[in-house]
C-alpha cells in the first residue's frame, strides 16, 4: 500500500495538473481561422483575441502579444451553439425514472425553475459539446404554465457554475384547436368519447382558465404595489415569480403546433402586451406574416418531422424555416422536449442544414442555432456571435458546421477551454484497443 505522505503528494500533483488544465489564459490569440462571426460576414485567414475571457478583438491581428498564441490555419471557429427549448440535464434514461426530472404535478406552477434540476454531470452534455453547443435552455415540463427555463453553459462542476440565465421565459403549454370527429361507436373507449362540441367546450374553459390565471397575477401585483411600504400579507411564491413576467423582463414561450392554436396564442399574449416565441411551430409557416406582424419568432422542432396531413408536400417541414424567414420571422432550430430530445442535440445541425438546402440561407441557418435563440432567451449581450465584448464562447471545427463531414475539434466556454471527450469517444477508445483474436 502507497504511503499516506507519498499518496497525498500524488493527489496534490493531480490537483495541480486539473487546475493548470482548466485554467483560463489572460490572453489567448487565435491565427488564420476562417470566423463565422453570426452577427456579420465570414471572416477569412482572420484572427481572434480573447482577453479575460471575453472577445477583445475580432478580424484584423491585433499589435498587442497574448500570453498563448494558436495557430488554425485551414480550420473554422463558430460562436457556441445554443439548444433552446430542450430537456438535456434534466433527463439522462427514458426508461429510468430516477434520471427524469422534467415534469412537475399540477397545471399552473410558474414558480419552478429549471436549472435547479440540471444534473450537471449527465452524459449527455458532453455528447452535445462535442458537436458545438455550449449552451442549452433546459424547459420544465407538465400542466398549463410549466414553470421558467434557464440558460446554462455545459461546462460546470455545480448548477450555480452552469447558470448563466436563472429566469430566461415563462413556459405555457396552449389548449390544443384539434377536435376527434371519431364517430362514438368506433371510439377506442367509449367511456370517455366526447362530441366535438364538447371537446370545444373544454377547449374553451381551458383557455378562459390560462386567462384567469394571467388576470390573478396582475391583480397580485397591483396589489403589491399599491401595499409599497405597507404591511402586507405573506407573499404567495406562484405569483412573485410572475411578477417579471408581467414587467416584461422574462417571454413568455407559448408552445404550439396547429395554426388555430399559433393564431390563438399570439393574439392573446400581444392583446396582453407580453413578448412571446412559439415553440414548436409546426404550421407557424401558414400564418408566417401574421408572426412577422407580431415579432414573434419561432423555436422550430419539426424539420425531420413526418407530414402532418396526407396533401402535405414531402418537403413541407423541410421548407418552413425558409418561408419563415421570408416572411421576416427569426427562426431558431430545436429537436423538441420528448423522450428523445436531450440525447439528439447533437443532430440539430443538420436540421438547419436540410432546412438551408430547401430555401433557408446559409447565413439564417447558422443564425438559427447561435445568434437568434441568445436573442430569444434575453443573452444575445453575451452568447450568439463573435463580436467584441461577448463572452469567448466558441469552437473550432475542420470544416462548416452545417456538413455532417464536419468534426469540432476544439471548445472555449467563456474562455476556458473545455474537453471533447464524452461516452461515446470513450467506448470507441475501449473497443479500439480491444484484445484481437489469435
Amino acid at each position: 500500500m502507497m504511503p499516506l505522505s507519498s499518496l497525498r503528494a500524488v493527489l496534490l500533483g493531480a490537483s495541480g495538473l486539473a487546475l493548470a488544465a482548466g485554467a483560463r489564459a489572460a490572453s489567448l490569440l487565435l491565427t488564420g481561422a476562417t470566423l463565422h462571426t453570426a452577427s456579420g460576414p465570414v471572416l477569412t485567414d482572420a484572427t481572434l483575441l480573447v482577453r479575460d475571457g471575453k472577445i477583445a478583438a475580432v478580424g484584423a491581428r491585433p499589435a498587442e502579444a497574448a500570453d498563448q498564441t494558436i495557430d488554425l490555419k485551414g480550420q473554422h471557429v463558430f460562436p457556441g451553439l445554443i439548444a433552446p427549448v430542450t430537456v438535456l440535464g434534466l433527463l439522462e434514461i427514458d426508461g429510468v425514472r430516477a434520471t427524469r426530472d422534467t415534469t412537475e404535478v399540477g397545471d399552473y406552477h410558474p414558480d419552478v425553475f429549471s436549472w435547479m434540476a440540471v444534473n450537471p454531470d449527465s452524459e449527455l452534455i458532453p455528447v452535445a459539446r462535442a458537436n458545438g453547443y455550449t449552451h442549452a435552455q433546459p424547459v420544465p415540463l407538465g400542466g398549463v404554465v410549466s414553470g421558467q427555463s434557464g440558460v446554462i453553459a455545459l461546462s460546470g462542476w455545480t448548477i450555480e457554475d452552469l447558470a448563466v440565465r436563472r429566469a430566461a421565459a415563462l413556459h405555457v403549454f396552449w389548449p390544443s384547436f384539434a377536435l376527434d370527429t371519431t364517430p362514438k361507436d368506433r371510439a377506442p373507449d367509449k367511456e370517455k368519447w366526447k362530441s366535438p362540441e364538447d371537446q370545444s367546450k373544454d377547449r374553451d374553459k381551458k383557455l378562459k382558465e390560462v386567462d384567469d390565471f394571467f388576470t390573478e397575477a396582475a391583480a397580485y401585483a397591483k396589489a403589491k404595489s399599491a401595499a409599497k411600504g405597507a404591511a402586507t400579507s405573506k407573499a404567495v411564491p406562484a405569483w412573485e415569480a410572475m411578477l417579471p413576467v408581467l414587467r416584461g423582463e422574462v417571454p413568455l414561450f407559448l408552445h404550439a403546433d396547429e395554426t388555430r392554436q399559433i393564431r390563438s396564442a399570439v393574439g392573446w399574449a400581444a392583446k396582453r402586451g407580453f413578448r412571446s416565441v412559439v415553440a414548436g411551430g409546426r404550421d407557424a409557416w401558414k400564418v408566417a406574416d401574421f408572426l412577422a406582424t407580431n415579432r414573434v419568432g419561432v423555436v422550430y422542432e419539426h424539420v425531420f418531422s413526418q407530414p402532418a396531413r396526407d396533401d402535405d408536400a414531402y418537403d413541407v417541414h423541410f421548407s418552413a424555416p425558409g418561408l419563415l424567414a421570408k416572411a421576416g420571422v427569426k427562426v431558431a432550430f430545436s429537436d423538441g422536449t420528448d423522450r428523445f430530445g436531450a440525447s439528439s442535440i447533437r443532430n440539430v445541425p443538420y436540421a438547419a442544414a436540410q432546412a438551408a438546402a430547401f430555401g433557408l440561407s446559409r447565413d439564417e441557418a447558422l443564425r438559427g442555432l447561435t445568434l437568434y435563440p441568445a436573442q430569444m432567451l434575453g443573452v444575445e449581450d453575451r452568447l450568439g456571435s463573435l463580436e467584441v465584448g461577448k463572452e469567448a464562447s466558441f469552437f473550432v471545427a475542420d470544416g462548416d458546421i452545417l456538413d455532417i463531414r464536419s468534426h469540432v475539434t476544439r471548445m472555449w466556454i467563456a474562455g476556458k477551454e473545455v474537453g471533447l471527450e464524452s461516452r461515446h469517444t470513450r467506448l470507441y477508445e475501449k473497443y479500439r484497443n480491444r484484445p484481437k483474436a489469435p
